[in-house]
């Protein structure tokens, strides 16, 4: 294991926040879902801030190349055309 500066791991991200609800619109747009999204407010969000601490990894010269809708689309439609090779247990 690589440590830095004494970590043993790095976040990664964008440094930018995302509310749960904007995340979940993003998924449901990106996949092509038509349903609605329900959310139960009686229910807290968790932690307000959900942002990643990025500075060590912008530290050694690092930044994202992409952003979070252009990275997830990519990322459905690698794993869409290879999900008939998935082996399921």
């Amino acid at each position: 294991m690589i440590h830095y500066s004494g970590h043993s791991h790095v976040n990664v991200g964008c440094g930018e926040d995302i509310t749960i609800l904007a995340l979940a619109d993003l998924v449901r747009t990106t996949v092509g879902f038509a349903g609605e999204l329900e959310m139960d407010t009686s229910k807290p969000d968790g932690t307000l801030r959900k942002l990643l601490d990025i500075s060590l990894l912008r530290g050694l010269g690092w930044a994202p190349r992409i952003n979070l809708p252009a990275g997830l689309k990519s990322t459905y439609e690698w794993y869409t055309a290879r999900r008939e090779r998935v082996v399921t247990a």
